[in-house]
C-alpha cells in the first residue's frame, strides 16, 4: 500500500508553517544531528526512499505538495538515515530531477516559501556548477517572498546557496565528501580542508550536509 504524501508532510513540517517561533524550533531538527529523529524518521519511513528511486510513487508528481513529499524523500530523509554513509548521497540526482520538473511546472510558486526552500535543497546538494548556478538564483528569489519575521533565515538560506556554489565553482566537487566516498583528494583539496574549509555541517547538519 502506498505511503500518504500529507504523512510525510505533516511529520516533517509539523507546526512550522504555523508561526516563525515554529519554524525555528523545527529547524533545529532539520538542519542539526538529533539522534531521535533520525530514528523516528527511520521506524517510520526508513524504506520509503528505496521506493521512491524505483518509481513506486511517480503519481505524487501531479501536484505540487505530493511532488514536495517525494522531493523530501529523495533528498532529506536518505541524509538522515544513511548519516556518516555513501548511501546519504545516493539519491541525489533523483531527488534533482524531481524538483526540476516540479519547478517547470511552477509548483514552487504554488508552495508556500519555506516549503519551496526543500524544493530548491537538491540544487544546493549537486556536485553541478549548472544546478548550483541555479540554486542561487531560486533561493535569491525566495527571499523576496518570504514572511518579514523569517527574512533573516530565508537571507542565510541564500546564502548557504552561495557558499556551495563557490566550493563547485572552485573544485567541481565537494572536498569533504572525498573520504566517504573514497575519492583521492587533490593537494589543493587537502590544504583547503586543512584550513579550515567548507564542510557544510559535514556529520551533524542535514541541510548542511551537502
Amino acid at each position: 500500500m502506498s505511503p500518504d504524501p500529507g504523512q510525510v508532510l505533516s511529520f516533517w513540517f509539523a507546526n512550522a508553517l504555523g508561526s516563525p517561533e515554529a519554524a525555528k524550533d523545527q529547524g533545529r531538527l532539520w538542519f542539526e544531528q538529533s539522534d531521535t529523529f533520525d530514528e523516528e524518521i527511520r521506524r517510520r519511513f526508513g524504506d520509503l526512499p528505496e521506493r521512491a528511486a524505483r518509481g513506486e510513487f511517480e503519481t505524487w508528481r501531479s501536484a505540487p505538495r505530493s511532488t514536495l513529499a517525494l522531493v523530501l524523500l529523495l533528498d532529506q530523509f536518505p541524509r538522515n538515515l544513511f548519516r556518516d554513509s555513501p548511501r546519504a548521497f545516493e539519491f541525489d540526482a533523483k531527488a534533482a530531477a524531481v524538483a526540476s520538473g516540479a519547478i517547470a511546472a511552477g509548483f514552487d510558486e504554488k508552495l508556500r516559501p519555506l516549503e519551496a526552500v526543500f524544493l530548491y535543497l537538491p540544487f544546493e546538494h549537486a556536485e553541478d556548477l549548472e544546478l548550483q548556478n541555479r540554486s542561487v538564483e531560486l533561493f535569491e528569489k525566495l527571499c523576496l517572498r518570504a514572511p518579514e519575521l523569517l527574512k533573516s533565515q530565508f537571507e542565510e538560506f541564500a546564502d548557504y546557496a552561495h557558499r556551495h556554489r563557490e566550493v563547485i565553482r572552485r573544485f567541481g566537487r565537494f572536498p569533504h565528501r572525498n573520504a566517504l566516498l573514497g575519492r583521492e583528494p587533490t593537494s589543493e583539496e587537502s590544504a583547503y580542508l586543512g584550513l579550515g574549509g567548507e564542510v557544510f555541517g559535514s556529520g551533524h547538519a542535514n541541510k548542511g550536509d551537502a
